[in-house]
């Protein structure tokens, strides 16, 4: 394979990538994205947008999909640390309903490639991230769906956090959008 590790994850269309760094005395260097690699391991996305945000610890952003539109995405940190998640909403989908979690850094570079049919969402661990990631698909803001963050169904295992609180265990707030804090729970997710 060229010049990436990938890690598949126990849900079918989740997969942990490691690029190969080269560093020296200078600093580091490596391919955020090659096509032909990720051809190579099995993705063959045809990314049409990047987008990128950057927010303060203790931002929960999620979890959202797309219904019409669902996207696919690669995400990674390039500032920071978040702990990022993907909810499988696929219908049929043998591992429908669960989640899988994975640290994203700047210090570890890993990033998480996720398909479509999933909801995904992050929060942020460190004093802020800035989080990057390539979609296969447009957003469309009248396609924008979500499932509240901490649905009991689902139970998440977020890190550094008191659900009851709402607060991260060093006492940092959670920070939401209004549209956020209002998602519907997951049993009334219609599968896509």
């Amino acid at each position: 394979m060229g010049r990436i590790r990938v890690t598949k994850t126990f849900i079918e269309g989740l997969a942990i990538i490691e690029p190969e760094v080269y560093g020296d005395s200078r600093g580091y260097f490596f391919e955020t994205f090659n096509e032909r690699d990720m051809i190579e391991a099995g993705f063959g996305y045809d990314f049409v947008q990047d987008n990128q945000s950057m927010s303060v610890k203790g931002v929960m952003r999620g979890l959202h999909y797309q219904k019409e539109h669902p996207q696919a995405k690669l995400v990674r940190v390039i500032s920071g640390e978040v702990f990022d998640v993907a909810v499988d909403i696929r219908r049929g989908s043998p591992t429908y309903g669960k989640w899988f979690g994975v640290v994203l850094s700047a210090e570890n570079k890993k990033q998480f490639l996720i398909a479509k049919g999933f909801a995904h969402g992050f929060l942020v661990l460190s004093d802020y991230a800035e989080f990057t990631y390539k979609v296969d698909d447009y957003w469309h803001p009248e396609d924008e769906y979500g499932i509240q963050w901490n649905d009991s169904d689902l139970d998440i295992k977020w890190p550094e956090i008191d659900e009851v609180k709402k607060e991260m265990l060093d006492g940092t707030k959670l920070i939401f959008s209004e549209k956020d804090l209002n998602w519907p729970p997951f049993s009334e997710v219609k599968p896509i």
